[in-house]
């Protein structure tokens, strides 16, 4: 069984990643202080991965603006729906709002505009 979470924890996750990204080849830098061009390469690539988290940020945040919010039918909670399907961000229960694809299995590979 394929673990799923929703999308925009997806991103989120991601851009959290690119963060601690950049801090560990940052403190790299620090290895190299005998080495000043090294070291100041290692600090700007740092710097350019948290610029690109600060990026993916401001993106999730403006594209969950434009998502649908819903109250989960299992757990009770307000999640939202970012495509065709997604899961509730709280139980992970597959939500939909596809009438057609109401009580078939969940895939992520519904979101994709070639799969009807």
């Amino acid at each position: 069984m394929t673990k799923y979470s929703s999308k925009i924890n997806k991103i989120r996750t991601f851009a959290l990643s690119l963060i601690f990204i950049g801090f560990l080849v940052m403190y790299g830098g620090i290895y190299f202080r005998n080495h000043p061009m090294v070291m100041t390469v290692l600090m700007l690539f740092g710097f350019l991965f948290i610029i690109a988290s600060t990026v993916v940020y401001f993106w999730i945040g403006m594209l969950s603006t434009k998502t649908i919010q819903v109250v989960c039918p299992n757990c009770g909670k307000q999640t939202k729906i970012l495509g065709r399907v997604d899961m509730c961000m709280h139980c992970r229960e597959p939500l939909t709002l596809d009438k057609h694809l109401e009580g078939i299995e969940f895939d992520e590979k519904y979101n994709k505009r070639s799969t009807k």
